[in-house]
């Protein structure tokens, strides 16, 4: 919920203000767009509505957790939104923040419970930030999460008039016997990778650079191998896993979560592995969507680079014993994400390690 009117009113006349380049009625006229938007994701825990100084979530329902936890996460949507700026589309854009946020807090095993987001502007156009939040509160209702509050600021000078950036900052409950992490990774453990829809929302300072600045493609330009032009493809949003994961690890034994961002897939999984132990990864078990391949290809990236760059396909990667495994692959596919068994976890000595080995299958 990006709300305008959140912000105190300024102690110089409307006119003034204007002129300096914030117009506070197009802030009014967003907000009143976007609230169509924001009251599709609201629980039942959300109390009053836009226009307050706070958000309010009733917290008398977390009574019945015998030792609730809080978790709190916060990110950014980073370069992509350049992207949408390009494309002149804003609706997609806030799944990627939604992504970034909620996978963050899930792989702990907590239920996101409300978000908060802030958007920054070159100047206030009410039907993009609409179409923005739009997106975000899509993503919020495909999350479980209330969109409970916001902000929109619009910094004339600082940014020019067609760039925004967007961050957020979500929180969620979970029990504290229930928290997911390293610490319940054993010997013989099972790594199953969930895909990704593509990009998401990370890399893109490295592939805005060799797509569009060294080999000069237009985002309007048809692929053959995307079967859609370059900007569709890099404006995929980010799969949210939210629900998909509570359900996995309400239906079967877990031990740890990674969600695959920024620093790729082995940086992100060596952090739920613990000292004492490795995991190996095959990467014959899956094949890369095309745009890997491309950026690889065109900016002649070695392999270890771009796989400390960019996700290579995979969005989560979820460890658990082996007798989980056919529950959870099942559970996934009755869910509609594809997911496979990619790596295994051993006992070693000395600090955790994650090792790819192998070659992809050729697409």
């Amino acid at each position: 919920m990006s709300d305008s009117e959140t912000a105190p009113r300024p102690a110089v006349p409307v006119s003034a203000y204007a002129a300096a380049g914030v117009d506070i009625e197009a802030g009014d006229r967003a907000v009143e767009l976007m609230k169509a938007h924001v009251k599709k994701s609201a629980r039942p825990e959300v109390l009053g509505g836009l226009g307050g100084f706070a958000g309010f979530f009733d917290a008398s329902a977390f009574k019945n957790y015998r030792h609730p936890v809080l978790a709190t996460s916060t990110d950014g949507v980073g370069t992509k939104v350049a992207i949408a700026q390009a494309m002149d589309i804003h609706d997609t854009i806030g799944w990627d923040l939604i992504g970034m946020l909620v996978d963050d807090l899930v792989v702990v095993g907590a239920e996101p419970l409300f978000v908060t987001d802030y958007i920054a502007c070159g100047k206030v156009v009410p039907e993009r930030i609409a179409a923005i939040v739009k997106g975000i509160a899509e993503a919020c209702t495909a999350a479980g999460a209330a969109l409970l509050g916001g902000e929109t600021a619009e910094h004339p000078g600082l940014l020019h008039a067609d760039e925004y950036d967007i961050a957020g900052a979500t929180t969620g409950i979970v029990e504290r016997d229930k928290i997911l992490g390293a610490e319940r990774v054993r010997d013989h453990d099972v790594v199953i990778a969930l895909a990704s829809s593509g990009l998401h929302s990370n890399g893109f300072s490295l592939v805005r650079n060799v797509l569009l600045t060294q080999a000069g493609m237009a985002l309007e330009s048809h692929v053959p191998e995307f079967s859609r032009t370059l900007g569709e493809e890099l404006l995929t949003p980010t799969r949210v896993y939210a629900k998909d994961i509570l359900a996995l690890a309400d239906a079967v034994e877990v031990h740890a979560i990674s969600h695959i961002t920024g620093g790729g897939l082995a940086n992100n999984l060596v952090r739920v592995i613990p000292e004492g132990f490795s995991v190996t990864v095959e990467r014959s078990s899956w094949t890369p969507a095309p745009i890997f391949g491309l950026v690889q290809r065109v900016g002649s990236i070695t392999q270890p680079d771009i796989e400390a760059t960019l996700n290579m396909g995979v969005g989560m990667a979820v460890v658990l014993p082996e007798a989980s495994v056919a529950g959870a692959l099942a559970l996934l596919e009755q869910r509609g994400i594809p997911s496979w068994v990619m790596g295994r976890v051993s006992a070693t000595s000395g600090p955790a390690q994650v090792a790819l080995v192998g070659s992809h299958p050729a697409s």
